[in-house]
């Protein structure tokens, strides 16, 4: 039922800029907060920036300054626009949903399929 579909990731070279989106269904998009996760090679998963649906955005220290989070309306996607890249930042990256639960007081967590950014020296 949850769908995220994500596109955007790219080979670049260090100190390009790159544009990750994430297609989802209308209800996922108006009821849910979204956001980015990324893991890099032999690493856990860290959240890296999300955009609630107050429009209240956050971003880790790694990628503050850098990464920006958007809303399209038009498009109906989650987008992440990456500047100033780093060989660091190359990792998987993950469109990420939080889901209201009914007789639940905790979100629930739907992540996508992933897309991989490289960024070479």
């Amino acid at each position: 039922q949850v769908q995220l579909v994500e596109s955007g990731g790219a080979s670049v070279q260090a100190g390009g800029s790159l544009k990750l989106s994430c297609v989802t269904s209308r209800a996922i998009f108006t009821s849910c907060g979204m956001g980015w996760d990324r893991q890099i090679s032999g690493q856990e998963r860290d959240l890296i920036a999300t955009f609630s649906t107050d429009g209240k955005e956050f971003y880790a220290e790694s990628v503050k300054g850098r990464f920006i989070i958007s809303r399209d309306n038009a498009e109906k996607t989650i987008d992440l626009q990456m500047n100033s890249l780093t060989p660091e930042d190359t990792a998987m990256y993950y469109c990420v949903a939080d889901c209201p639960q009914s007789g639940s007081p905790n979100p629930r967590r739907y992540w996508g399929q992933g897309t991989q950014v490289t960024v070479s020296s």
